[in-house]
């Protein structure tokens, strides 16, 4: 007998424990239509919506490839990083605007790229302060069912179709880590850099927390983390929890600069016109 759909399956009685209950009301065809419909508005909807046809599976992992490889060969030659994380939604006038903007220039000050998730907001601050000292700086969009075009003081920029090969770009390129006051993303960005470097999977490129009044919450459930001993003390070591630019600055530089022996003049990768390669300079 062939296996029924989806959605016939969704509607009969499910066993319980505490015996049989009245079946789920069928799901309509209006449901159905409004389903696909939000599907079919992004990719990243369709990717995640369950099994597709085989066609439509080999088609999407072309897409992520194709995500890649814009953002390897966008993003290659920009030289190393240090990327500002931080909400979209806090305009100019805010406090935590102005201070990730003198957070951008401090990072262009040392010689490094400013790299942002490309938007407004705390992204913005941060790469106008890296083009308000003259430095480079670099933004990694994505596309979302709302428009969110890149901010206009990036030297170059990518969007990418796909959150986890966005994720990915920001960490890739960066030898160290701003988290600024932010929403779920800012969060699902800090902790995707823990995981990595609690597991090895990058090096112990130092993170700093910018806002101590916005994030004592989190940092308590850090501690309780540790009080329950499900990380370890070294697992928070590289974490410095401030309000202070400079101290932040001098964190980057002792364990990052300093750690890894990084010359930030160094370590940019030469780039061919014969492969349609641009330096960040001749965008």
């Amino acid at each position: 007998m062939s296996t029924p759909p989806l959605f016939d399956r969704e509607s009969d009685p499910a066993p319980s424990l505490g015996g049989s209950h009245a079946p789920l009301p069928p799901v309509t065809p209006q449901e159905i239509r409004e389903e696909e419909a939000f599907t079919r508005r992004m990719v990243d909807r369709v990717l995640l919506h369950g099994p597709n046809t085989r066609f439509r599976e080999f088609s999407l992992l072309m897409g992520v490839v194709r995500d890649f490889l814009t953002g390897f060969r966008s993003l290659h030659f920009v030289g190393p990083c240090v990327t500002v994380f931080g909400s979209a939604r806090f305009t100019d006038d805010h406090p935590y605007y102005v201070m990730a903007r003198e957070m951008g220039a401090a990072i262009a000050g040392m010689g490094f790229t400013v790299m942002t998730g490309g938007g407004p907001g705390i992204m913005e601050a941060a790469n106008r302060g890296a083009k308000d000292v003259g430095g480079r700086s670099v933004g990694c969009n994505i596309k979302l069912p709302f428009e969110q075009s890149h901010n206009p003081y990036l030297d170059r920029w990518v969007t990418m179709e796909h959150f986890f090969v966005r994720k990915t770009l920001l960490i890739k390129y960066s030898y160290g880590f701003v988290i600024m006051p932010g929403g779920f993303g800012t969060m699902d960005e800090l902790f995707e850099a823990l995981t990595l470097i609690q597991t090895g999977k990058i090096r112990n490129f130092p993170i700093v927390v910018m806002g101590t009044g916005f994030y004592p919450g989190m940092r308590q459930m850090m501690e309780d983390m540790l009080t329950g001993a499900t990380i370890s003390p070294g697992d928070l070591d590289l974490i410095l929890w401030t309000d202070s630019v400079d101290e932040a600055i001098a964190h980057l530089q002792e364990n990052a600069v300093k750690q890894f022996g990084l010359r930030v003049a160094q370590g940019t990768p030469k780039w061919s016109p014969l492969l349609g390669e641009k330096g960040l300079a001749t965008r």
